[in-house]
């Protein structure tokens, strides 16, 4: 057995945290299949976009998503396609 590394961890955990809000679980679905820009998710959730900008801000500061941007917008992805394999593991029904 491995000596415990709280900071490592930690960093984990808080990965876990940030997918445990129902709308960043949502938006992390929705980047499995390719980039979107924050405006879309203001269009499909109904939020303000203050608050849909803090969940976004909360999945990159964690290490989840990342954004690229034009011009006025900014376009967000998943940073590692694992992440999009998690998220469909989950997805899917127990045997």
């Amino acid at each position: 057995m491995l000596k415990f590394d709280k900071d490592a961890v930690v960093q984990r955990a808080d990965f876990f945290k940030a997918l445990g809000h129902p709308t960043r679980l949502w938006i992390v679905e929705q980047l499995t299949g390719g980039e979107h820009c924050v405006c879309e998710f203001v269009a499909a959730v109904g939020d303000r976009f203050p608050t849909i900008s803090r969940h976004l801000a909360v999945l990159k500061a964690t290490g989840v998503i990342t954004e690229r941007r034009d011009g006025k917008r900014i376009y967000y992805a998943l940073c590692r396609p694992c992440f999009a394999k998690m998220v469909e593991e989950l997805s899917s029904k127990c045997p």
